[in-house]
């Protein structure tokens, strides 16, 4: 559905605020950044609406984790209503955000289902994160799905342990040579926790559970067009990363570019121009990110600057020129920041305090960013840490991946959930949380249905992102 213009908000339903007379600031996202923003405001004279479209806060580092059967789905989850509880001038609402009209100063959103609301706001914090970017190539997304939202992790684990059911039954060997191979695309700290997992997966905890194949014999695949995997935590860290890939059994491909995906595998083109086929039951892409429509209503609506993901450009003070009354937080804004947990829970807090403090009249400083480091995840008793002048791998550098992600995750509940289940998982190869349904194990509607009829494929042709 396209983006209504802010002319047609007004055959909107209006919102009735929770507190009509006091200052409206409107969220939009329930992120790391949109949280922080409507944490910060807790104790503000001002009513604070929450938009977001699924109504939980996630912790997507760990949607991989879900994906491959470690941690469920609600322990890295928490709806975002029993999170805000204590907070009073919060109302959250369930809906998509589709535009912004500046000029009335509203949010139009829309309800499940298709009625669209009107939102007033006097202050605005759009915290609406990113989705995943198939370079122009979104027909990839119906074979490669990406891993931004929950439902992108199950239908991940879905993929991955069907894939073994599949391979177990198959009776043709080339069927069975091409349900046990998986591809990654992207070898950033998403494609390279995932593409470890699953080898874990296979040589660890399935090994004895099978008896017609060897899940160990699982080829697992990382593509990237770059020279080497983590590349963003340095060439020392990122060359102990592919090392210790590699001794998992996991294959890499630098400087490859993937051109179609389709079925049965993928399609790619190597640094030196050549084209190859990699016959693939499973590929899944951790690629790359965009903004979501609503960036581009925003952008539209403000002639805000945008960068070449749709990103929008904002000042010091993390506004829109010439608006500063619209934030724009976390991943959605365009500076030279990375694009981790940590950015968008201080860019969220700081959006929150400008707010209290311009109501206050006291001066609000330019953002400042506070670097805490990044952390990835190898293998059991393996990651790599990069704060600063600091660089550690193995086991020290995988107690701080955990110390880290244990205070990250939102409510004791989780977090000690998380703790206990990673200790049975490291010490007995044990994943719980492995339970999955036939619905689109692979393409079909249901594993059971029958197969459509084959096409004849056509001649591809080779488009990079």
């Amino acid at each position: 559905m396209s983006a209504p213009s802010p002319g047609d908000a007004a055959a909107a339903v209006p919102l009735p605020s929770a507190a009509p007379a006091a200052h409206r600031v409107v969220i939009v996202g329930g992120g790391f950044a949109g949280l922080f923003a409507a944490r910060a405001l807790r104790r503000a004279d001002v009513a604070v609406t929450l938009v977001d479209r699924s109504q939980h806060h996630l912790f997507q580092p760990l949607l991989y984790q879900v994906a491959t059967g470690i941690l469920s789905e609600g322990q890295i989850a928490a709806p975002l209503r029993e999170v805000l509880k204590r907070h009073r001038n919060v109302d959250c609402v369930l809906a998509d955000v589709v535009d912004v009209d500046p000029a009335a100063r509203l949010v139009v959103a829309l309800r499940p289902g298709g009625e669209r609301l009107e939102l007033p706001y006097d202050d605005l914090v759009v915290a609406a994160g990113v989705r995943q970017s198939y370079f122009g190539h979104d027909e990839f997304a119906r074979w490669a799905p990406g891993m931004k939202t929950l439902a992108d992790a199950l239908a991940i684990r879905r993929r991955v342990f069907g894939a073994f059911e599949l391979a177990d039954t198959a009776t043709d060997p080339e069927e069975r040579r091409r349900r046990l191979t998986f591809a990654v695309v992207g070898a950033g700290p998403t494609g390279v926790e995932l593409a470890g997992q699953i080898r874990e997966l296979a040589t660890h905890t399935l090994r004895r559970e099978f008896h017609r194949i060897r899940p160990e014999d699982a080829r697992v695949l990382l593509f990237d067009g770059g020279p080497a995997p983590l590349a963003s935590f340095g060439p020392a860290l990122s060359a102990r990363a592919a090392r210790s890939l590699q001794e998992l059994g996991v294959e890499l491909h630098t400087r490859s570019i993937v051109t179609e995906v389709d079925g049965d595998g993928l399609q790619v083109r190597d640094h030196a121009g050549n084209t190859g086929r990699v016959e693939a039951g499973t590929v899944l892409w951790a690629a790359g990110v965009e903004a979501p429509p609503v960036a581009a209503a925003l952008a539209a609506a403000t002639g805000a600057q945008h960068d070449h993901a749709g990103r929008i450009r904002v000042e010091p003070d993390l506004t829109i020129p010439g608006h500063p009354e619209i934030s724009v937080v976390g991943d959605l804004m365009s500076r030279d920041l990375p694009g981790v947990a940590e950015v968008a829970m201080q860019a969220g807090l700081y959006a929150g305090r400008r707010i209290r403090r311009r109501l206050a009249g006291r001066p609000v400083r330019p953002f400042r960013y506070h670097d805490l480091g990044s952390a990835a995840y190898l293998s059991r008793g393996d990651a790599v840490v990069s704060a600063g002048p600091l660089k550690l791998t193995g086991l020290p550098a995988w107690l701080i991946w955990l110390l880290i992600h244990i205070a990250f995750l939102t409510g004791y509940r989780n977090r000690a959930g998380a703790v206990l289940t990673w200790a049975v998982a490291f010490a007995r190869d044990a994943r719980r949380e492995r339970a999955f349904t036939t619905h689109q194990i692979d393409t079909r509607r249901d594993v059971y249905d029958p197969p459509a009829p084959e096409r004849p494929r056509e001649s591809p042709t080779a488009a990079g992102p």
